[in-house]
């Protein structure tokens, strides 16, 4: 089986990349290995699947529709793993163009992918965000909730990318499954999480910025709880054209100050805090309800914050003493 996979050297891009590799699949990888954030460790990553003799990578960018087109020949992929894009909610409000041409250029340069490949592509799998509902009253938030109130330009253009998406599996006949990722980390992650900023700021003896004075909750879901419910979905055969979305969290939201105190444990050293107000685009809480992915797919995660932020905690230090 031939995957391709977008974002390959992002945080889970990478993992899903090595956990395909593991188990003997042949990946080819494409990145544009932009600035976002430290190209370093998008590079370290890359250098980790380069190990497995069945990686291959590109750079391209998504944006490239030329160069996006022309995979379907040199490629050929049976499955799609579509989780390059511009990530983070608050840098979209500083660079808004940068969202428009990865998530929304991009995005339908890979659906223009899907199409052209009609019957040899089995599964096109991709990123969405739980940021598509917003600010919600109820909780925890069920893929069948209304999602029409984005709270940052990031959530809007995920939110089109699910609905850009359902019309081309009407239009063209192929089957499509989007995941609604909240709040992913681990070893490995991206440097703009919250949890990334606090370590490196708790271990160099700096304060952290606490945002909306603490009072937030988010649904941390570890990155093997991630790829496990990832690869499940992709190795689906769906029998009829269709689209789905499908949330993955781990269901069981945590206050940031007892994230907080967590990270504190794991790394050994106290935070000092600066409580601040809420960030414009932010919402206070998210909350996964993942009965479907139960149901369909026989899978919960299920990784304790302790158990996760301990295994980050060690990565890190590791990765801070190499650098």
């Amino acid at each position: 089986m031939t995957i391709l996979v977008t974002g390959a050297a992002g945080f889970i891009g990478f993992h899903s990349c090595e956990a395909l590799l593991a188990r003997g699949e042949r990946v080819v990888g494409i990145d544009n290995l932009n600035d976002y954030y430290d190209p370093r460790l998008k590079q370290a990553r890359l250098e980790r699947l380069q190990r497995y003799p069945e990686f291959t990578f590109q750079r391209c960018d998504l944006a490239d529709s030329e160069a996006i087109a022309a995979l379907a020949e040199s490629v050929a992929p049976d499955r799609i793993l579509h989780v390059g894009a511009q990530a983070g909610v608050r840098y979209s409000i500083e660079a808004p163009l940068a969202y428009a041409q990865s998530n929304l250029v991009g995005h339908l340069n890979m659906l223009e992918l899907a199409r052209s490949l009609g019957d040899e592509l089995k599964h096109f799998v991709y990123a969405s965000s739980s940021s598509v509902y917003g600010e919600q009253a109820s909780v925890p938030f069920a893929e069948s909730d209304a999602n029409d109130t984005p709270e940052s330009l990031y959530a809007a253009t995920k939110r089109a990318d699910e609905l850009m998406t359902a019309s081309y599996c009407r239009l063209y006949g192929f089957a499509a499954t989007g995941l609604r990722f909240f709040t992913v980390y681990g070893p490995w992650g991206r440097p703009d999480m919250a949890y990334w900023l606090f370590a490196d700021a708790m271990l160099e003896g700096r304060p952290i910025n606490v945002f909306n004075n603490g009072d937030m909750e988010r649904d941390f879901t570890y990155i093997d709880d991630i790829v496990v419910s990832l690869l499940r979905i992709l190795d689906d055969d769906p029998a009829d054209a269709r689209h789905d979305v499908y949330n993955i969290g781990g269901s069981s939201p945590v206050r940031l100050l007892d994230m907080i105190e967590t990270l504190e444990q794991a790394l050994g050293c106290k935070a000092e805090k600066i409580m601040l107000p809420m960030q414009a685009g932010d919402v206070t809480r998210t909350y996964a309800d993942v009965t479907k992915l139960q149901r369909d797919y026989g899978y919960k995660p299920s990784t304790s914050l302790e158990t996760g932020l301990a295994a980050f905690a060690d990565w890190f230090k590791s990765w801070r003493d190499a650098r």
